[in-house]
């Protein structure tokens, strides 16, 4: 019996010792968790930091972004009113001359009729047979009816009688060359010549048009034909520079759109100076 115990005693120590490894064991896994878990929150904290600087670069950036949009959509609405400004003032100026010489033009046809009816006065033209001239009394020719001249031109030039529509144009511009119908007459001689397939003289007629009667309503279809002939004679250089005074003298009319629309086939630039 005494024997029995002697050798059962020793278990229990064993055991014990068992134990404690266990719970050794146990606790350097739990101090390995508890470091574990602080590494993770102290990375995580360490990201979560880095985060918040991205996302204040990222709003400090798009702050600058849109201040510079800003700043450059207000730039351009100035450059762009400057622009206007001086597109309106250019306008008014080339209308200034335009006027001017007109004026000029008319004045210029004015001293030419005086200085006509003065030599005739000085040398009268002999007098048809049979007719009597009162003494000192030159003979007044009778003119032809302006209205009626331009309306029967047109009439002969819708007809396609331009030879007849011609002369009737031409009796116009002889006979009131100061007024206005006289430059749309000089318009049409260059649209009679442009059917007729004689491009330099219709480009004489509408260069005529530009220089005499600046002001006349038919202007701008007269420097766009011009610039149209032009390019259809081989002269693109001069058709050109026509193109882009038309739309720099008459901007807002539908030759003008036209004369852009021309120049962008062609490759060239046509913003208004």
């Amino acid at each position: 019996m005494t024997a029995m115990v002697l050798v059962l005693q020793p278990a229990p120590a064993r055991a014990s010792k068992e134990i404690i490894e266990l719970q050794t064991q146990v606790q350097q896994l739990l101090d390995m968790v508890q470091r574990l878990q602080t590494t993770m929150d102290t990375r995580f904290a360490v990201l979560q930091h880095l985060a918040e600087q991205t996302a204040d670069n990222a709003n400090q950036m798009s702050a600058s972004v849109n201040a510079l949009q800003q700043k450059i959509a207000a730039q351009s609405e100035a450059t762009n009113g400057k622009l206007d400004t001086a597109s309106g003032q250019t306008q008014a100026l080339n209308d200034s001359v335009d006027e001017l010489k007109s004026r000029i033009a008319k004045l210029d046809k004015t001293i030419q009729d005086m200085q006509a009816q003065l030599q005739n006065i000085q040398n009268p033209p002999p007098a048809p047979a049979g007719t009597v001239a009162a003494p000192g009394v030159p003979p007044v020719a009778q003119k032809p009816p302006l209205k009626d001249t331009f309306e029967a031109g047109m009439r002969d030039f819708n007809a396609a009688k331009y030879d007849v529509a011609s002369d009737e144009f031409q009796d116009v511009i002889t006979n009131y060359p100061t007024d206005d119908l006289a430059g749309t007459a000089q318009f049409y001689l260059g649209e009679i010549a442009s059917k007729q397939n004689k491009l330099s003289e219709a480009v004489k007629d509408y260069s005529a048009v530009l220089d005499g009667f600046p002001g006349c309503a038919k202007a701008p279809a007269a420097q766009l034909h011009k610039g149209l002939l032009l390019l259809k004679m081989g002269k693109k250089s001069e058709a050109i520079a026509d193109l882009k005074q038309l739309i720099n003298r008459h901007p807002s009319t539908n030759e003008a759109a036209l004369a852009r629309s021309k120049l962008t086939a062609l490759g060239v630039h046509s913003t208004p100076r």
